[in-house]
């Protein structure tokens, strides 16, 4: 027998419900959707509530699997479920002379407002509507419920376009010269009733269905339905909802608000949702029903004027307003109904809201005594912050977009379009801004990206490099454009047909993935400023609600959050957002200077290990002063540095002037530069001579890092500061491949540190990127003081996936065809990835229960992954630097989950 029903009533009892889904993990929503559950709780707390009940989602997830099928049984547990309303209302259902009338919602357990289907006024046939007739003395009410209802069940049930109705009812307006609805007459609306099945028939070869049980059943199924709609499937993909849940269908009595000028309907926020203020907040529509507030057919007054107008039911709204916030704890978004000045309420939620209306709102609960701080680090969702920190486009003088393409790194930026790294540092050094816009992004156009205000590509997507890179550098992107016909010859883009030169400004919203005509202007964050010493706190409130709240989230977390930063300027940055210490310090893309590029590419192109020490002694200064100024800006917090990890043909000349450039610097031919990069060319870098291989075969690279790194330590300690470095070694798939190369960071240290005359306490560690080294984290353990995961490419390596490529070319289809819910770069995949990252860390910690375990990949920054993180108990995430309160938020939310579910004291960092 299954353990929850399919059908449950409004006034059931739900306590033994919710206990039974406590077992399971689950909540009263994920069983009776978030409308259903909150119709539970205003009924059982005796608010006026249209009786009504509940089919369940999990009855929707069998329908899908049963091939959209009812589950057995189904229709007659509905129909017991009618007649409990038929008894309560003492009305029948499709009677001629007092006709139960109900409506039919969606409510999955994540609110989608507005994406699944919706029928109001079901149960009326050519009979009922004369009992309908009967009950109000209103002939225009019934007939106008009537033509309603038809076209409503035609349109989400039949599937016949609604503006087919519309368009009759055009008509008869213009017969009855009238210009709004509620002018035709009772026969002008029964007239288009009538000709509405008409068209049905016409249409579907068959009558418009009569029997009221059928409209039922034919309207659960539509709802059902409507859960793997385009626009459903569009909304969850998003917001990251999963596509598994289902959506629960809500029956309800329907009470109406278009029966005269003493009724009329309503929806309401208990706050402010754009600013937070703590100010009733609507609109009210006289004599309508809840679809044309919707459709925005008549212009609804502001709900403070039903105070005027219906004193009564405004007094009675305002107090179930405060009672619902006080009960729900969060700021609720409401759809009311007044019937002849009786209210009756039909939904609750808790409302959406801008980010800073929802830092806003958390505080002021507090204050207001109404939440815990840790109770209030839930109200904000952790990506919003995002909002709060990022420039933005001011949004009245926005422009609408030429094209779009993936939101890869969030933020509005403006400038001059150039198409080459070059040209971008060319006009940076002039002061010009630049938008740098390129099929694709190299390692090679590094200097252009950090030189342009944001990036352009018509290629890659959210992990591509320009993504990954710009999030590193805090810069907006905008991936995958396909609109974008780039000439690299006669430097201009053509964007949809319409030519854009070289120098023409653009603008991008990297968080909407949207490409602007023209200089769009652009202001960094409140916060930012406030930060960086540009504006003062007194005169940012947005800042000061910030800077209350963020130190609740760091109260309630138990994991660390650090930050990927290459740079002392990006390290600052995010220090001061809060950041912990670096997990991941890129060494590649200090070689990126005009004068380190050529020493870097003489050390990788000399003919003896002798030849190359010399030249890597070259590069050595340059790599200790880099070192020296990010163990500075993080003093006393570690800081993880990783040696070189990329295919060294990303670092060789490809252009003839600079091969020949090269040549004369090493002494050899053009041709002989040539050969050589043809021989270090590989056909799948990614799995090639790259990382800990690189150390190995060629370890006088790792062995002048290691010195640099251990140099710029022991310099600052000597000047007092208290540097932390640990040193990570990529790739290691096998034990011997750390033994070899920890031995040789172990030896370069003592021998600084010798020289140096002075102690670091330093770590050497490895990244966790193949499977193997997650199956052997044993072996592994049991020589490396940390792990830390690098998810981008772990994700790679277990999927057989190119991160570059499969994103634009089918997971989109394999998110809609629900073979994955979201991309596995976007969230953590728990079930294989996530596998990996368990046992790797359970198996590692077994062999060393000293074992620092962080994750480091784009992941570190993603609420979903992050509180997977929490899960399996790595001590820190790793991130960009605006990312890092995001993590700090999504780590502090996970262990507040946690404490809730298990009732018990959360784990101490």
């Amino acid at each position: 027998m299954a353990k929850f029903k399919r059908v449950y009533m409004f006034d059931e009892d739900l306590k033994p419900v919710a206990r039974e889904l406590a077992k399971e993990k689950r909540l009263p929503k994920d069983l009776l959707g978030g409308k259903g559950s909150n119709l539970f709780v205003m009924t059982n707390a005796g608010l006026p509530v249209p009786p009504g009940f509940t089919v369940t989602c999990d009855t929707c997830i069998e329908y899908q699997k049963l091939g959209r099928k009812f589950p057995p049984g189904l229709e007659k547990q509905i129909m017991a479920a009618l007649a409990k309303l038929e008894k309560k209302t003492g009305k029948k259902f499709g009677d001629k002379n007092d006709p139960l009338l109900v409506s039919v919602r969606s409510g999955a357990r994540d609110s989608m407002p507005g994406m699944m289907d919706t029928v109001l006024n079901l149960g009326l046939n050519e009979q009922s509507v004369q009992g309908l007739i009967k009950q109000t003395k209103d002939p225009r009410f019934a007939w106008d419920a009537y033509r309603r209802f038809i076209m409503m069940y035609s349109n989400v049930v039949l599937g016949i376009d609604r503006e087919n109705f519309e368009r009759i009812l055009g008509q008869v307006k213009k017969k009855e010269k009238v210009k709004d609805d509620t002018a035709v007459s009772a026969a002008g609306l029964r007239e288009v009733a009538l000709k509405s099945k008409a068209l049905v028939k016409r249409r579907l070869k068959k009558p418009f269905p009569d029997d009221p049980k059928e409209q039922l059943i034919g309207a659960i199924r539509a709802v059902f339905d409507s859960w793997n709609n385009d626009r459903a499937i569009a909304y969850r993909n998003i917001h990251k909802i999963p596509h598994t849940g289902g959506t629960a269908v809500n029956v309800q009595v329907m009470v109406f608000g278009n029966t005269g000028e003493d009724s009329g309907t309503g929806v309401a926020f208990t706050r402010d949702p754009a600013t937070g203020e703590k100010v009733l907040y609507g609109d009210y529509l006289p004599n309508a029903q809840g679809e044309d507030v919707v459709a925005g057919v008549r212009t609804p007054m502001p709900i403070s004027e039903l105070k005027d107008t219906q004193p009564e039911a405004f007094r009675q709204f305002v107090k179930i307003c405060d009672m619902l916030e006080k009960h729900q704890r969060n700021m609720q978004d409401m759809e009311f109904t007044v019937e002849h000045n009786k209210l009756w309420m039909l939904q609750t939620r808790d409302g959406k809201r801008t980010a800073a209306a929802a830092v806003k709102i958390a505080v002021d609960m507090v204050d207001e005594g109404l939440l815990t701080e840790e109770e209030a680090v839930l109200l904000v969702e952790p990506d919003q912050l995002d909002q709060l920190l990022h420039p933005q486009f001011d949004a009245k003088q926005r422009p609408d977009p030429i094209a779009s393409g993936v939101p890869a790194s969030p933020g509005a930026a403006a400038g001059k379009i150039v198409l080459t790294a070059e040209q971008a540092v060319a006009a940076a050094r002039k002061g010009e801004r630049v938008v740098l816009v390129r099929h694709e992004t190299n390692p090679d156009d590094i200097r252009g990206m950090d030189a342009a205000q944001g990036i352009l590509t018509a290629l890659g997507g959210k992990t591509s490099h320009a993504a990954v890179v710009a999030r590193q550098m805090g810069k907006p992107c905008v991936a995958g454009c396909a609109a974008l016909d780039i000439d690299y010859a006669k430097n201009k883009v053509a964007v949809n047909g319409k030519t854009i030169k070289a120098g023409d400004y653009v603008s991008i919203d990297g968080t909407a993935g949207e490409v602007m005509e023209g200089d769009v202007p652009t202001a960094p964050s409140e916060i930012i400023q406030v930060l960086e010493g540009t504006l003062k706190p007194k005169d940012a409130p947005l800042y000061k609600l910030f800077a209350r709240f963020m130190p609740w989230a760091d109260r309630a977390r138990t994991m660390g959050v650090r930050t990927n930063a290459d740079t002392p300027e990006d390290a600052h940055l995010a220090r001061v957002l809060g950041a912990e210490g670096i997990g991941l310090t890129r060494t590649e893309h200090m070689f990126f200077g005009a004068e380190r590029i050529r020493l870097f590419q003489q050390m990788i192109l000399a003919d003896t290990p002798r030849d190359r020490a010399r030249a890597a002694a070259k590069l050595k200064p340059y790599q200790r002063k880099d070192f020296e100024g990010i163990l500075k800006a993080m003093d006393k917090l570690p800081v993880i540095i990783r040696l070189l990890d990329p295919p060294l043909h990303e670092f060789l000349p490809r252009e003839p002037n600079d091969q020949r450039e090269v040549a004369k610097l090493t002494g050899k031919t053009v041709a002989e530069i040539r050969t050589l990069v043809r021989d270090l060319h590989e056909a799948n870098p990614m799995l090639g001579h790259r990382g800990c291989r690189l150390g190995v075969t060629f370890p006088e690279i790792y062995k002048m890092q290691a010195e640099a790194i251990f140099e710029a330590a022991c310099n600052l300690k000597k000047k007092g500061l208290r540097p932390i470095p640990e040193v990570m070694i990529p790739l290691v798939g096998i034990v011997g491949e750390f033994e070899i190369l920890k031995k040789l960071v172990v030896q370069a240290a003592e021998d600084v540190m010798k020289r140096k005359g002075v102690k670091v306490k330093y770590m050497v560690g490895t990244m966790i990127e193949l499977p193997r080294a997650a199956l052997r984290a044993s072996e592994i353990g049991a020589l490396a003081d940390f792990f830390s995961y690098g998810t981008n490419d772990l994700t790679q390596t277990t999927y057989g996936f190119s991160r570059d490529d499969v994103e634009g070319k089918f997971i989109p289809q394999y998110i809609e065809q629900n073979i994955i819910q979201s991309s596995p770069f976007d969230v953590i995949d728990r079930d294989g990835v996530g596998e990996l990252v368990r046992l790797g860390t359970e198996r590692g910690r077994a062999a060393n229960p000293k074992l620092e375990v962080g994750i480091c990949g784009e992941h570190g920054g993603e609420p979903k992954s992050v509180e997977f993180c929490h899960e399996v108990g790595l001590d820190y995430v790793s991130c960009s630097a605006l990312r890092v309160p995001i993590a700090r938020l999504a780590a502090a939310q996970a262990a507040v989950k946690e404490k809730q579910m298990s009732g018990r004291k959360s784990r101490r960092r």
